[in-house]
């Protein structure tokens, strides 16, 4: 498979040279007043999403040129790549097979046809599934069980508690639902003051059974429990992880393994989504993978001037690296999501954030843009000032759900309306002489809706999110897949704490010295 990467093609010097012409200085105002169809033109349905693009600065030209980028760098052959087993994550020789843990089993006989790899492993997905969500079902049955704490980190926290949360509707009534994930024992210790050992079952996600923080965490958990005397490690722990023997160590006989081609921050839909699936069920899981899928489908067969999550990628690009805007908000009007800004704040910042290309060459431009946001309406009363009128520009991504799942008058009208507007009055702005009063407006955005918030619904949304960080890694020519940068920290922090212990500051820079100084002092 031949990548070229972005800046190596031509259609990256026509699309400089239309912003230096005309990109610059596009008006929305001036298009929409041109364009009276530029709603329809601009936005579009993919599986349980619909998306309005028209409020972004773009023409029809420049999307032309934007999809010329995309079929001079490869991304459609990328993933096709992806969507056939090859090694996509070069640094370590990884298939990046995620959209497996969605496949459904009765379409098996389509997976034929990509690579032996694929199909051999389609099989042990299901065979884990269906162990797991047995597993969940029983979990659920259990009514001396009344409270799960989750103890993992980054994807094996964000991804089910994002998810959990969201789908509140959902949940099993007479179960509650912890996460634990910081290795400050400030969380671990306010969950175990709600909870007691004899209806407590901790689930303990790891791949490895060795990251740092959750092992602290599971061990912390576990003497808590015994402590307190509890007496059966095997009946109120059980293990996300490929490491059996050192959960078997751990005293843990329930394990659930996934596979070394699922980064975490793509694994919610593996055993590390089995706290979601004892909140949910088992039909309320496969209603998620399967929204999921339908958007794998969606991203793998549909053309590229009607594929959601390749125009999402463009627009991406086109505003990081010719725009220059270096980060872009999330703004999810439906308080049941408000992790979702945590969760694509690391799926993309931890697959984009990269300064060489897959061959190790640095880069001549700017890559992951940073995310951030909070739900509206709280999000206006706090840095909507800057986003209106502050001195940068950063592109909003507005998230409405149109059917409310409670039955409070009045409330979701006034929620969609706060909507609506704020994306409208980014766009429009309002002028005032005096200066304190003036919105300079054409301030981009992009408004997803869903009918309503489901399993399905949910599994459609994140994996539009995970495709769209595809389709921009891929014009990058980066590899969306290592994480590389989460590691030295970690290492160096194994220095650190033994020199906490030990006082041994020989060898530090004057600053670390200092700080251990600090500490050490009683």
């Amino acid at each position: 498979m031949t990548r070229t990467r972005c800046d190596r093609t031509p259609a990256w010097e026509a699309l400089q040279t239309s912003f230096n012409a005309s990109g610059r200085a596009f008006d929305l105002r001036a298009a929409f007043a041109a364009d009276p169809g530029r709603f329809e033109t601009f936005s579009q349905t993919a599986p349980h999403v619909f998306a309005d693009l028209s409020k972004n600065l773009i023409d029809s030209a420049t999307q032309q040129l934007l999809f010329d980028l995309a079929r001079q760098t490869g991304v459609e052959q990328h993933r096709d790549a992806l969507f056939a087993g090859a090694a996509i994550n070069q640094s370590e020789q990884r298939a990046v097979l995620h959209w497996l843990l969605r496949y459904p089993p009765l379409a098996a006989a389509d997976i034929s046809q990509t690579t032996v790899n694929v199909a051999s492993e389609l099989a042990a997905v299901h065979t884990t599934l269906n162990a797991m969500l047995t597993y969940a079902q029983t979990v659920r049955a259990d009514d001396a069980i009344t409270d799960v704490v989750n103890i993992g980190i980054g994807g094996s926290d964000l991804g089910p508690q994002m998810a959990l949360l969201a789908l509140d509707e959902f949940v099993l009534p007479g179960k509650r639902f912890h996460f634990v994930s910081n290795v400050d024992g400030h969380e671990l210790a306010a969950v175990l003051k709600r909870v007691k050992p004899a209806s407590t079952l901790f689930l303990i996600a790891s791949k490895t059974f060795s990251t740092i923080e959750t092992m602290t965490n599971a061990q912390s958990a576990r003497a808590w429990f015994e402590a307190l005397g509890g007496t059966d490690v095997a009946r109120h722990f059980a293990a996300l992880t490929t490491n059996v023997a050192a959960a078997k160590a751990f005293g843990i006989r329930t394990t659930f393994g996934f596979w070394d081609w699922v980064g975490g921050r793509y694994s919610v839909w593996s055993a590390i989504g089995l706290p979601l699936a004892i909140a949910i069920g088992a039909q309320g899981f496969r209603e998620l993978l399967a929204g999921a899928h339908e958007m794998d489908e969606h991203f793998r067969s549909a053309p590229l001037e009607h594929n959601l999550p390749l125009r999402l990628g463009l627009l991406d690009v086109w505003y990081r690296n010719f725009h220059g805007f270096s980060s872009r908000s999330i703004a999810p009007y439906h308080s049941a999501l408000r992790r979702l800004p945590a969760y694509l704040q690391q799926l993309e910042m931890e697959s984009n954030g990269k300064r060489v290309d897959a061959a190790g060459a640095a880069l001549p431009f700017g890559t992951s843009p940073v995310l951030w946001g909070e739900p509206g309406t709280n999000g206006q009363h706090t840095y909507f000032q800057m986003l209106h009128q502050g001195t940068d520009v950063v592109p909003v991504e507005f998230v409405a759900v149109k059917k409310a799942p409670h039955a409070l008058p009045g409330h979701h009208t006034l929620l969609l309306a706060n909507a609506v507007a704020q994306a409208q009055a980014l766009m429009v702005g309002k002028a005032d002489a005096g200066g304190h009063k003036h919105f300079p407006g054409n301030r981009p955005s992009t408004f997803l809706l869903l009918d309503e918030l489901t399993p399905t619904s949910l599994g459609a949304l994140i994996a539009l999110q995970e495709h769209r960080v595809f389709v921009s890694g891929a014009l990058w020519g980066i590899n969306s897949f290592d994480q590389w940068g989460v590691e030295l920290g970690k290492l160096l922090a194994k220095d650190v704490h033994a020199r906490l212990t030990n006082g041994d500051l020989a060898g530090l820079d004057g600053s670390t010295k200092g700080l251990l100084q600090r500490l050490r002092t009683v």
